[in-house]
């Protein structure tokens, strides 16, 4: 049997890992978010980000961001709040409950990557840095 691209290796990890934190998080009593909801998590900036600039991480339309922040925003774990940079502009920002659910994602990732082992999750942390930018903020 020929080997598995790499490419398709890194994304089905990258889905067991969402999957394992979706179901631990339903399972701490947090609703029940899909993976393009829990993809808004890993994009929002400690002081919000505009919605255009989160469309643009997310690589989605400004409609689908709108109808993922909304139903989040439903969850009570988002909130539209104005941006003081922009007159009339706004932001997405995290609740005190999105706040807490963050902080109970972040505690599950770090068991995940426990239990791969500490040396393995470095090795493929220093690896993937290491391509194309990998480890650096988004820019846009």
């Amino acid at each position: 049997m020929p080997t598995a691209p790499l490419a398709l290796l890194l994304l089905r990890a990258s889905r067991w890992f969402d999957h394992q934190l979706l179901d631990r998080l339903e399972q701490q009593g947090w609703p029940r978010l899909s993976p393009a909801q829990s993809l808004v998590f890993a994009h929002l900036a400690p002081d919000g980000v505009a919605p255009a600039t989160l469309a643009r991480r997310l690589g989605t339309s400004r409609q689908a961001t709108q109808d993922l922040v909304a139903g989040l925003a439903r969850h009570g774990l988002l909130e539209l709040v104005a941006d003081p940079a922009r007159q009339r502009g706004r932001l997405v920002t995290l609740t005190h409950a999105g706040q807490t659910l963050a902080r109970d994602a972040r505690a599950i990732l770090a068991d995940l990557e426990e239990s791969i082992g500490a040396e393995r999750a470095g090795a493929l942390r220093d690896l993937l840095d290491d391509v194309g930018g990998c480890g650096q903020p988004d820019q846009h």
